[in-house]
């Protein structure tokens, strides 16, 4: 099978003097096409910007566009060492991994609402009230009552996030898992959460919502006083990243994991 062709890229980067002045030297060097018209998407920044460029390039990457990151951001989980020599080559060797994102359907005053997050689904209480919260797991109550500041579900991709600041774990990337995490729990106090299938249909009821009112959060998409958020993976949207051969993300997270983040 012969190796994709990677000639005509599309480079875009956030608004940091070093991520727009690499963007410059790579369009330069390569020139620089519409999305539209591109092999690729190159997005230069960090993973706060990949999650961006995915979510404004979804119908294009949602056909098979692939995106590869530069880092010119702190960590980088999502993206490649910054390297402007044979960028095409590295392309073309690079290993794709598969990112899925989910998918909350969450109930409030008004109707229902639906929305898809790269990251996480987050459940925050809105008052100084704790929440209390239902969770449901596949149609089996798995959890009565839990009282915290909230609780989420994160992607693989998002798990090095919000969820790693929250004490979840994290999961490598392309694996078929999530994580649902408390957040600053109260009652069960020692419970950390559950590492669950990729195919699981996680259901939050807010128990006495008037009381206690909870806002739940799609990435940076927020609806206020929900009362229940269903959230599972969007079967109908599969995005690819690609990352060079000697990326060293396995090495980045065992950091993580081990405190030398």
């Amino acid at each position: 099978m012969s190796k994709p062709s990677f000639t005509r890229l599309a480079f875009i980067s956030n608004d940091k003097p070093s991520a727009k002045f690499a963007k410059k030297e790579f369009s330069e060097r390569y020139g620089n096409v519409d999305a539209a018209e591109a092999d690729a998407i190159i997005a230069i920044g960090g993973d706060g910007f990949m999650l961006q460029t995915l979510r404004r390039y979804m119908p294009l990457i949602r056909r098979g566009l692939p995106v590869y990151g530069v880092n010119k951001g702190t960590i980088g989980f999502l993206m490649n060492a910054y390297n402007l020599d044979d960028l095409p080559e590295r392309l073309a060797q690079a290993e794709p991994t598969t990112v899925k994102p989910l998918k909350m359907t969450a109930e409030y005053g008004g109707g229902t609402i639906t929305e898809l997050a790269f990251n996480e689904v987050s459940l925050f209480r809105q008052t100084q009230q704790a929440a209390h919260i239902e969770i449901t797991v596949d149609g089996k109550t798995r959890m009565e009552r839990l009282i915290a500041d909230g609780v989420l579900v994160a992607t693989p991709a998002g798990s090095t996030a919000y969820n790693l600041s929250a004490h979840g774990p994290v999961v490598p990337l392309g694996t078929d898992i999530l994580a649902l995490t408390p957040i600053s729990a109260f009652r069960p106090r020692r419970w950390r959460g559950a590492l669950l299938r990729g195919q699981s249909k996680v259901h939050f009821n807010v128990l006495d919502p008037k009381k206690r009112p909870v806002s739940a959060s799609a990435d940076n998409s927020e609806i206020r006083s929900v009362t229940s958020v269903t959230v599972e993976q969007d079967g109908e949207t599969s995005l690819t990243l690609l990352f060079d051969a000697d990326h060293a993300l396995d090495e980045k997270m065992l950091r993580e994991q081990f405190g030398d983040g």
